[in-house]
């Protein structure tokens, strides 16, 4: 299990904050440097070879694919889509499937590309430097963009998979999607006549263990541990900042709003993720020879969690 921690006593902290100029108020008079965030978390990545990244909702917004809890979020602005979400809801009653379905057919993911986010998570991987990313969107941006199946562990699932709730059958999405659109509102398993769902996981549903076994074992093995784009509320998943914390990890944290684990971070960093991710990776030592590119070790994620 995972549990939040106080720094090490040996790690001297620091927290240095960051806001994008565009936000500055140019008649400040405060005597911090506001790029020195982005600065140390340079300097950090440049340092390590472990580098473990959480991403949330947060890092897809750009791409066109809003976030859930946002000031402009999904639920902000209709708490009743939350029920869409909800897997006893969603096994109880045939119209929110019916809806559901609607809306996956209309789901941004569809339409999105990947952004300078996702991409800077690409150079870090292309350098040797990344040893997971864990996270807990459902869009597949960052396979998309290029990063290996093998290093994404994806806790909440995909989207990209449908799933039968009875036997457990799985296949693309698309094709139970082209169903829906030749006039099949709710469809079934066509093995055993289950309820089909989208292979992500609802509110009320387990997660994989071993999915989230392989994040922690991951998070204990960081020497930097970024989380980025997400609100670091839900848990197990935002019990792995803590734990690579307590291991010994430098944490970075870069959102748009202020998050119950700041007061753990070494830098804190607020701005559009698209603009202050590729900043932070930037890769200023050329000199230095990229590495293999690291696994996890233990079990390879599989799609869904």
């Amino acid at each position: 299990m995972l549990h939040a921690s106080t720094p090490p006593a040996s790690h001297t902290r620091s927290v240095t904050m960051y806001d994008p100029p565009s936000r500055r108020d140019p008649s400040s008079t405060s005597g911090g440097d506001p790029d020195a965030a982005v600065a140390d978390a340079r300097r950090w990545v440049d340092e390590s070879s472990r580098i473990v990244v959480l991403t949330g909702a947060g890092i897809s917004t750009d791409s066109g694919i809003p976030d859930f809890r946002g000031p402009q979020g999904v639920w902000t602005k209709n708490p009743e889509a939350e029920k869409l979400s909800n897997i006893h809801c969603y096994m109880a009653d045939p119209d929110v499937r019916k809806r559901a379905w609607q809306g996956r057919l209309q789901h941004p993911a569809w339409r999105a590309v990947p952004n300078a986010g996702h991409e800077a998570l690409v150079q870090l991987e292309r350098r040797g430097l990344l040893l997971a990313l864990v996270t807990q969107n459902i869009d597949g941006l960052h396979q998309r963009a290029g990063n290996s199946p093998e290093l994404v562990i994806e806790v909440h699932g995909t989207v990209h998979d449908v799933i039968c709730m009875r036997c457990g059958t799985r296949g693309p999405m698309q094709e139970t999607l082209d169903r829906v659109r030749a006039g099949e509102e709710d469809p079934s398993c066509l093995n055993c006549g289950g309820i089909l769902k989208s292979a992500t996981i609802s509110f009320g549903q387990a997660l994989v263990p071993e999915v989230i076994a392989q994040a922690a074992q991951a998070a204990a093995e960081a020497d930097l541990f970024m989380a980025v784009g997400t609100s670091l509320q839900v848990y197990p998943v935002a019990g792995l900042l803590p734990l690579a914390k307590k291991a010994g990890a430098r944490v970075v944290i870069a959102n748009a709003e202020p998050t119950p684990m700041d007061r753990l971070a070494d830098a804190i960093i607020s701005g559009p993720i698209s603009e202050v991710l590729p900043l932070m990776c930037e890769w200023r030592l050329r000199e230095r020879a990229p590495r293999a590119c690291q696994g996890v070790r233990g079990t390879k994620s599989p799609d869904e969690s």
